[in-house]
């Protein structure tokens, strides 16, 4: 699992760094499937965000944000993760590939940042 993240121009201005994130499963054959593709988020604050904002905290955020979600009203975390696990093993399937979600949940997650990204962050 790698989650691509890169930064969102068009939303980012001072004091606001905004991002969206690709989530995509990369298999034995080399091949990789993206499974969500509309996911970002914004971090605001004080002064320029580049002055406190770090690659790990990036990398912590993209991680929360390609899911599982929180859940809701009359959700466990437990039902939320295995529906969000399973949705992904059905995209993976949808694409011949037969993967276990709970497999694929204990699979690694890297997250890569965009050169553009890294370099806003220094």
């Amino acid at each position: 699992m790698v989650t691509h993240v890169d930064l969102d121009s068009g939303a980012t201005r001072a004091g606001q760094m905004s991002m969206s994130a690709r989530l995509v499963a990369v298999l034995a054959d080399g091949r990789s499937l993206v499974l969500l593709d509309d996911r970002g988020w914004s971090v605001w604050g004080p002064g320029d965000v580049r002055e406190w904002m770090s690659a790990e905290d990036v990398e912590t955020d993209a991680r929360m944000v390609v899911g599982p979600d929180e859940p809701g009203d009359g959700q466990t975390g437990e039902r939320m993760a295995a529906d969000h696990w399973a949705s992904l093993a059905g995209i993976i399937a949808r694409h011949g590939v037969s993967v276990d979600a709970r497999e694929l949940e204990r699979l690694p997650h890297d997250v890569v940042l965009s050169e553009r990204l890294r370099a806003r962050i220094g």
